[in-house]
């Protein structure tokens, strides 16, 4: 069998799967408050067999990983099904979900058979300032969904905090309380410049190393490094000395991470993203409808692998990757 070995020697065995970019919140630091497509006009998304087909490709070349995303992936509907036809493709180990939750009281039960594990995004424990901070979400259906996911067994339960300087860093000490109390593993997450609305948010970054000193003061205690999960991705990841508490921080701008990249991202349209920070990439779409067999499509992703950046740019064109949306690239 193939691998995907890029130009760097890193394996790629993740692809993350942007389901649709549409959203029912408008987070400022990944969308605009009219959303990406205010004319509502939406280019036409793959189906969900397209999407299978295209990652069954991936996992014949070594892909074990599969996470689910958006924009916010349970707007989506026949999203269960689809996770259970992903669940039952031979090379797929394990399959991920990342939500706001809004919607995952209702979903947590059909996807549970399927998803492994749920990340969901709560960047306030404040219902006024998660309101304001989403342009319109309700805190209350968030922390229903958060149980519904614990309560269906997903495990683990990661809770992503994006840390904005000026709007929610005086939360950070809560949430690790909240963490702690709920049984979850929380990451700090720093603002990055992905988009227009990426790009405006840049002057509340807030570094990880901070908030990692902000957690250690608060919490008394050493923090010791427990990085090296197979689902801990791009995250340090630490154990609070003396507690089964695990938090992390995602560090993409202040120390990035890319000589362990080990992931791809497909858009809702098959645009194949060969890094976040980067414009690289192959359409798998136009191909597909095209009518490649499956030797033919597994060729076009082995020579996209091979156009794999070695690393991203933030820090140095923070002012000139405004080229596309977070919400289109599922984060």
């Amino acid at each position: 069998m193939n691998e995907l070995i890029d130009p760097f020697q890193r394996k790629i065995d993740y692809l993350r799967v942007s389901v649709t970019d549409k959203c029912n919140y408008r987070c400022g630091y990944c969308m605009p408050e009219q959303g990406v497509h205010p004319e509502g006009h939406h280019a036409e998304y793959l189906s969900f067999a397209e999407l299978t087909r295209i990652i069954k490709a991936f996992s014949e070349l070594g892909v074990k990983k599969v996470r689910l995303t958006g924009g916010e992936p349970l707007v989506r509907k026949g999203l269960a099904g689809f996770a259970a036809d992903l669940k039952s493709l031979p090379h797929i180990e394990d399959i991920a979900l990342s939500t706001n939750a809004h919607y995952l009281d209702r979903e947590a039960a059909a996807l549970s058979p399927s998803i492994n594990r749920v990340n969901i995004s709560i960047d306030s424990l404040n219902a006024n300032k998660f309101h304001h901070i989403t342009r319109g979400g309700d805190l209350v259906k968030v922390m229903l969904g958060i149980d519904a996911a614990l309560a269906q067994g997903m495990k683990p339960v990661k809770l992503n905090m994006v840390v904005m300087k000026g709007t929610n860093d005086d939360e950070i000490e809560a949430m690790v309380d909240f963490g702690t109390q709920k049984g979850v593993e929380v990451r700090f997450i720093e603002t990055m410049p992905i988009g227009p609305a990426g790009v405006s948010m840049m002057d509340q970054h807030y570094a990880a190393d901070k908030i990692l000193k902000r957690i250690r003061n608060h919490v008394g205690a050493d923090l010791i490094p427990s990085s090296g999960r197979s689902h801990d991705g791009p995250a340090r990841n630490y154990l609070i000395a003396g507690t089964d508490t695990r938090i992390g921080v995602i560090s993409a701008v202040s120390q990035h991470f890319c000589e362990t990249c080990n992931r791809v991202r497909l858009t809702a349209r098959g645009f194949l993203a060969l890094c976040l920070g980067q414009e690289d990439g192959v359409d798998l779409r136009m191909p597909l409808r095209a009518g490649v067999n499956d030797d033919e499509l597994k060729q076009i992703i082995l020579a996209a692998i091979a156009q794999k950046p070695e690393r991203h740019f933030f820090n140095e064109n923070v002012h000139n990757i405004e080229f596309r949306q977070m919400v289109s690239l599922g984060g």
